[in-house]
């Protein structure tokens, strides 16, 4: 069996400056092992909650705890589609995403936090799978992503980093 590749911390070349908080916020060590360890964290904290908190924003506008859950579903699906296309070599820029337009047609006030939290470990299994099996030298691969390029491995690193994003937040703002 192959050995899982080596996901080393992206230099700022490999994503664009919008992404750089999200890198920023993952520990360094074994990536997998940190997808795993925050994937526990967010569950954890969040499943903690109250079913009635989930449907709370902080302000008039703003995503319900739900919402949240749901909004890092989408990304983690939509970085790891991008990994995955660039990693096997597909060289067609993939589009980006209105967060602000999915967030509202996701129906996640409809659920429960259980179940969107149940739906992200999923999510998060498969996004692991990818990334552990993955060929060593498809980590350095280079694509087009939302106009801007990036790699295999700065993607990977993003989709460790973003749920970090949403769980400060979600600590300063929702006070979880």
């Amino acid at each position: 069996m192959p050995a899982v590749p080596q996901y080393h911390r992206p230099d700022s070349s490999e994503f664009a400056p919008f992404y750089a908080g999200y890198i920023a916020r993952v520990p360094d060590g074994d990536l997998v092992g940190v997808l795993e360890a925050n994937m526990e964290e967010f569950s954890r904290t969040l499943g903690a909650l109250a079913e009635v908190r989930g449907g709370f924003a902080y302000a008039p506008g703003k995503w319900t705890l739900k919402e949240v859950i749901g909004h890092v579903i989408d990304a983690e699906r939509v970085f790891t589609y991008r990994a995955m296309r660039i990693a096997r070599g597909d060289e067609t820029p993939l589009p980006g995403f209105d967060e602000k337009a999915w967030v509202p047609q996701s129906g996640a006030n409809d659920r429960t936090i259980a179940d969107l939290l149940a739906e992200l470990r999923e999510v998060r299994a498969a996004t692991i799978a990818l990334l552990r099996h993955l060929p060593a030298d498809a980590v350095a691969r280079r694509g087009i992503a939302s106009g801007n390029g990036v790699t295999v491995r700065a993607l990977a690193w993003i989709i460790a980093g973003h749920p970090m994003h949403h769980l400060g937040i979600l600590r300063e703002r929702y006070l979880v």
